[in-house]
């Protein structure tokens, strides 16, 4: 099941991640995850960031309940900041590697928001990205 809305960056720049962090998750990221978790019955221990081929730009983001830790992905990242535990899918470490992960409301739309260095192109909504291939 997917969560909330998720997209690119909104007119906002928070701290880049420091020292190659694969991904800075912000306080309001955290609270937001902390209030979806508690939300589900039984409650999920994690959420798990990966990267479709889905879109105009080719990417998109998605965000998934993590029921169990134990059943994360092999070889994914797990960061636990806030207090609250985020795995990245090891197929979209290379997309995501060195963004912010944010969350963001305003009167026309809440959402998670992701600052990503990697990016080369957004489309015109903001829900899909473009990362160009590095020979």
């Amino acid at each position: 099941m997917s969560l909330d809305h998720v997209s690119g960056p909104e007119n906002h720049n928070p701290a880049p991640p420091s020292g190659g962090a694969i991904l800075t998750i912000t306080p309001a990221a955290a609270e937001r995850i902390n209030v979806l978790l508690r939300k589900k019955i039984p409650q999920p221990e994690a959420v798990l960031v990966s990267v479709t081929s889905k879109g105009c730009s080719g990417h998109s983001y998605d965000l998934q309940y993590l029921d169990r830790l134990s059943d994360k992905p092999p070889f994914a990242d797990v960061i636990t900041e806030h207090g609250v535990t985020v795995v990245v899918d090891p197929k979209a470490t290379l997309y995501i590697v060195g963004s912010v992960m944010d969350y963001k409301e305003s009167p026309t739309r809440s959402g998670f928001d992701f600052i990503n260095p990697n990016e080369t192109g957004r489309c015109g909504c903001g829900e899909s990205f473009t990362v160009d291939q590095k020979p």
